[in-house]
C-alpha cells in the first residue's frame, strides 16, 4: 500500500491490516477454542487489555461462531485448545489471525507439523477462507508439494538472495532452484 512498515511494532502492523501466523502456533492452550477466537476479536476491537470485562458478548459471539465455521473448527468450540490435533491448531492459529481482519496475512510454514494425510485438507480450508475474504497471503513453506499446488508466485531464497521468481512450475523446474531447495538437479 506504499507504506514503509519496517520499524513498526506488531500492534501497529495489525492496525494497518497485517497479520501473521506462526510456524509453531502461539495459542492459549488452557482456553477453549471459542474463547481464543473471542480474545482475538477483543484485540481487534482494542479491548484485549480489559481482561476484567467478559468476552462472551455481542457482537463477538456470533462473529466467533462464523470464524469457527469457516475454518471447520465449530465442533471443537468448547474443548481446550490443548486437545486439538496439530492440523486443528494450525487452523486455529490462522483463524485467530483472520479474526484481526487483515488485508495481508503472512503465514510461516502453515503445514509444518501437520500429518501428510492432513496437509492438503488444511491448505484447502485456508485457501478457500482467504480467497473468500480477499486476503493477500504470503506463506513461507518448505514442502514443495504445497508450494506447487497452492502458490501463484514463488520466490526462492538461497543464502539471503533471491535465486528465482515466477510461477511455481517454471521456478521449481530450474536447476539452480532444484539444487538449492532439493539438494539435486
Amino acid at each position: 500500500m506504499g507504506q514503509d512498515t519496517t520499524d513498526l511494532a506488531p500492534r501497529e502492523l495489525a492496525k494497518r491490516g497485517v497479520a501473521r501466523s506462526f510456524q509453531i502456533p502461539q495459542l492459549y492452550t488452557n482456553m477453549s477454542v471459542f474463547e481464543g477466537v473471542l480474545l482475538s476479536l477483543a484485540a481487534t476491537a482494542g479491548e484485549s487489555s480489559n481482561f476484567w470485562r467478559p468476552l462472551h458478548r455481542d457482537p463477538w459471539e456470533p462473529e466467533a461462531w462464523e470464524i469457527l465455521n469457516r475454518f471447520g473448527l465449530e465442533s471443537y468450540a468448547d474443548r481446550p485448545v490443548s486437545e486439538l490435533p496439530e492440523g486443528g491448531r494450525k487452523l486455529l492459529d490462522i483463524a485467530l489471525s483472520f479474526a484481526l481482519k487483515p488485508t495481508l496475512l503472512v503465514m510461516d510454514e502453515p503445514t509444518s507439523g501437520v500429518s501428510i494425510e492432513d496437509k492438503f485438507q488444511v491448505m484447502d480450508t485456508l485457501v478457500a477462507v482467504l480467497r473468500e475474504g480477499d486476503i493477500t497471503t504470503i506463506f513461507v513453506e518448505h514442502d514443495m508439494d504445497v508450494v506447487q499446488r497452492y502458490g501463484k508466485r514463488v520466490l526462492v531464497f538461497d543464502t539471503g538472495r533471491v535465486v528465482a521468481d515466477g510461477e511455481p512450475e517454471s521456478v521449481l523446474a530450474q536447476p539452480e532452484v532444484r539444487r538449492a531447495v532439493l539438494g539435486h538437479e
